[in-house]
């Protein structure tokens, strides 16, 4: 009897042990964890350049984002947010990264909804047609999720920008999430939306999606807008269809701009960043011009210019303006007179 006792104290220090050891380890890699996303918040440029716009989206003040734009990359070449905000004083932010699947926005937008309370959320709609990529294992999505919620995680290869070049590299200057691009490679293949009464196909997997973005846009208060980003390579009149039907039987609003590209006044000459594919910012300036007139006439958005709590945004907005000036210059520039 004796002897159990005394193997049963034995069993509990072990536990106690092993406990001890998990809670430290724990509280090791919180802190640890903690102060590498202290770090990288300010210092983006020490991460991947795939990393990078989670930190630069962290930075922004909590509950200061009116408009959130998700998607893939036709919505970070398609809406300039400093445009937005130097003619209506909308506070605006892209979370849409290239290549983002339905699985990604919808993680990116629950992760931007820790820390924001948009009043209008727009949804780029190439998304909804991009097939779910094979990799989309449990041990895909478990990395994901891991991405978002653990700094240390997403933080732990900094090193690479320190010691390889081609991760500290950056193909464009981003403002609010928006590419600043500005190559010109014209669309020369002429009309693309013919009008149909076929339906594009949705790919398995992505109306569910976009579903639960819907009710977390419903929860937050938030109305969602599907847009269709001036895209010829991308776009047909089938997937507007599609999308017609969907956002009816939703009661989503949706406005396709590859249908009113004579009067947001696009030129495949000059606006196209990559024949037909994404925008230029020539092309982003356009549409970012009648985006924001259909939301002004259509929500009510508050304007933040006046408000000295937004002081930032205004120097940043004369950051853009004069790389943006000096850049359209060069591509109006190249346009073939007639």
């Amino acid at each position: 009897m004796h002897d159990n006792r005394d193997l049963n104290k034995q069993h509990r220090v072990k536990s106690m042990k092993v406990i001890a050891f998990i809670v430290i380890l724990v509280g090791l890699i919180g802190l640890l964890s903690n102060t590498i996303e202290c770090v990288l918040v300010n210092h983006d440029k020490l991460v991947p350049e795939q990393s990078r716009y989670i930190y630069r989206f962290d930075r922004e003040k909590e509950d200061s984002i009116d408009i959130l734009v998700l998607g893939d990359s036709l919505s970070l070449s398609s809406i300039s947010p400093l445009s937005l905000w130097n003619d209506h004083g909308y506070t605006c932010y892209i979370i849409g990264q290239a290549g983002h699947s339905m699985c990604e926005v919808e993680d990116m937008f629950r992760y931007a909804l820790r820390k924001q309370t948009p009043k209008v959320v727009i949804m780029e709609t190439n998304t909804l047609f991009c097939e779910r990529r094979k990799g989309e294992s449990i041990s895909d999505r478990i990395s994901e999720f891991m991405k978002y919620y653990l700094p240390l995680y997403r933080g732990h290869d900094f090193w690479k920008a320190l010691l390889l070049k081609e991760y500290a590299e950056e193909r464009y200057v981003s403002f609010k999430g928006f590419a600043l691009r500005y190559k010109v490679k014209p669309y020369k293949k002429g009309p693309y939306m013919i009008k149909t009464d076929s339906k594009k196909t949705f790919p398995e997997g992505n109306l569910a999606h976009m579903d639960s973005i819907l009710a977390l846009c419903r929860e937050c208060g938030a109305e969602l807008l599907l847009v269709g980003a001036p895209s010829p390579v991308n776009n047909t009149y089938e997937r507007y269809n599609a999308l017609s039907e969907y956002a009816e039987s939703r009661g989503i609003t949706y406005l396709e701009l590859n249908l009113c590209t004579e009067e947001i006044g696009i030129d495949w000459e000059t606006d196209s960043l990559d024949r037909g594919d994404h925008l230029n910012l020539s092309g982003a300036e356009k549409v970012t011009e009648y985006l924001g007139n259909y939301l002004a006439d259509h929500y009510s958005i508050p304007d933040h210019r006046n408000d000295d709590a937004f002081a930032e945004w205004a120097g940043e907005s004369a950051e853009y303006e004069k790389i943006a000036a000096e850049k359209l210059k060069e591509i109006r520039a190249k346009k073939k007179p007639r």
